[in-house]
């Protein structure tokens, strides 16, 4: 790849995240997770924000992505504040569910409007009621990259602040990517870092990649921690 050229490309990110379900400020009903760290590996005990930062609306059905994005461009024509919405996978426990995934939202009083408009929209909501709190769930998300590469595999997400890739040779699994990311936050010296394990398509193949968020997104820093983890890969 040319470094610095921005490139928009197809792909998926798994994580691990802590939820609890939401009552108020929503469809009756309807089945509502929030985050409460969002990036578990970088923030500690630090106050949660005032505002939403990632939420997951379980869904009646499965939807492709190309449906949840062309009602978010209907719904956002109409909406008064800008948002982000995907499309996801949210596992906890031995349940699976479809959701939209919302970032972004500026106010939880939006979240009840938003989701009328979406079912407006054709995209309509599971009605379903579950009570979590602080449950570590296993989340998917496929979605499109908006990525600028600043250094030899390594990329900048230009969509998302404190968000960076780089490429690693193969392949991991979940289980081998926790190991993984575990013997190296313990032999890593830097700032704290959250990280996940991702892939997209671009140029004719599969990128393998580690998500990380952290502070310290510079080429240096990046470039030390792939280091690191590549000499950890088995």
């Amino acid at each position: 790849m040319e470094t610095n050229k921005q490139f928009e490309v197809y792909g998926s990110l798994t994580k691990t995240e802590t939820v609890y379900t939401i009552e108020h400020k929503i469809l009756p009903g309807t089945l509502v997770f929030e985050a409460l760290k969002p990036f578990p590996g970088y923030y500690s005990d630090l106050p949660q924000e005032a505002k939403p930062v990632y939420m997951y609306l379980a869904l009646d059905e499965h939807y492709e992505l190309e449906d949840i994005l062309r009602a978010s461009e209907k719904v956002q024509l109409g909406f008064s504040t800008r948002f982000d919405a995907g499309k996801g996978f949210l596992q906890v426990f031995d349940t699976t569910y479809n959701v939209l995934r919302l970032r972004h939202l500026a106010d939880y009083n939006l979240l009840e409007k938003l989701q009328q408009l979406f079912m407006a929209n054709g995209i309509h909501f599971l009605q379903k009621t579950r009570k979590l709190n602080n449950e570590p769930v296993k989340i998917r998300i496929v979605k499109f990259f908006t990525l600028k590469e600043i250094g030899d595999q390594i990329y900048k997400d230009m969509r998302e602040k404190k968000h960076a890739y780089f490429e690693i040779p193969h392949y991991l699994n979940w289980e081998n990517f926790m190991e993984l990311t575990n013997q190296v936050k313990y032999n890593w010296t830097e700032s704290k870092f959250d990280a996940a394990k991702a892939s997209f398509y671009y140029n004719g193949r599969l990128h393998e990649v580690i998500r990380v968020y952290s502070d310290k997104i510079g080429v240096e820093y990046l470039n030390e921690l792939r280091k690191l983890y590549l000499n950890k890969i088995k």
